[in-house]
């Protein structure tokens, strides 16, 4: 199985684990909204597919959805996330008292889910800049 394929089983495991358990237990909800947020990226990912199949990887189109990919990532998968663990931090005399599984979900399912944001939030900006190079 491909790298890709092991991130998406990763990914949609780990986040139906914390949605299940945030809803069956009510606890650690606040931070499974603010990790569902960053799926706002996901209509725009699907249009550089649609743009890349229909043969519009030159268009202004495909630039101009580059550009809102980046700025959306950077603010749902990037900025929130930041926000996320800082507010962990903040309220941690909360997160303590929650249930030892949903304790562990708050920790290791957003801490994930982060590092692989980051890890494509490298690709989409290597992809942006090289396609912003060949617009010159």
């Amino acid at each position: 199985m491909s790298w890709y394929l092991w991130f998406q089983v990763i990914h949609h495991s780990l986040s139906g684990i914390a949605v299940a358990y945030s809803m069956a237990s009510g606890e650690g909800q606040l931070y499974t909204y603010m990790v569902l947020i960053s799926e706002i990226t996901t209509p725009e990912i699907n249009m550089r597919w649609f743009l890349d199949t229909s043969g519009m990887k030159k268009s202004a189109s495909y630039l101009i959805n580059g550009v809102v990919i980046f700025i959306a990532w950077l603010v749902a998968r990037v900025l929130l996330f930041v926000y996320l663990f800082y507010h962990v931090y903040l309220h941690y005399h909360q997160v303590i008292e929650m249930h030892i599984f949903g304790y562990l979900l708050v920790f290791v399912v957003p801490a994930a889910l982060a590092l692989m944001n980051l890890m494509w939030f490298g690709k989409i900006i290597k992809g942006l800049l090289k396609t912003i190079a060949k617009k010159r």
